[in-house]
């Protein structure tokens, strides 16, 4: 168990931004697969954009207020910097999946409700990953 919580220590930045990637990426795709799967249809272009757009600011916002607390535990108080730079961040990657969305789902016609699953999958990969790098070096970096 001691070395169970020494790793952690070690690796706890990353571990827990892990586990609210976990929880956005649930809220981002709780919103959307329920927009898309009720009420709007994926193989519309404006419908699709509308689910994204919508699941996005939804799991912005709980990103914000968790990495802030749990994973970078900032003490900033210019908060509106640190969250027009974290906005500014999370739309770069919003634009990145709109775009894979609508060249895999919209321009290739992949508009089932697998592929959706599938490339929304593939987005959240890539997403986690330019999320984490853009938090670190330009969000909630240490100065």
């Amino acid at each position: 168990m001691k070395k169970i919580w020494s790793l952690y220590h070690k690796y706890e930045e990353v571990i827990n931004y892990l586990i609210v990637g976990v929880l956005t990426t649930i809220v981002s795709l709780g919103v959307k697969y329920l927009l898309l799967f009720t009420f709007l249809d994926a193989s519309n272009a404006v419908e699709l954009q509308i689910a994204v757009i919508i699941s996005w600011v939804c799991a912005v916002a709980f990103a914000y207020v968790t990495n802030r607390i749990f994973v970078f535990k900032s003490k900033n108080k210019n908060y509106f910097k640190e969250i027009s730079s974290f906005v500014s961040g999370r739309i770069l990657t919003l634009l990145m999946e709109m775009a894979i969305m609508w060249f895999f789902v919209t321009l290739l016609k992949l508009n089932t409700d697998f592929w959706v699953v599938v490339f929304t999958m593939i987005c959240q990969v890539l997403i986690t990953v330019a999320n984490y790098i853009l938090s670190k070096l330009f969000v909630f970096k240490k100065n």
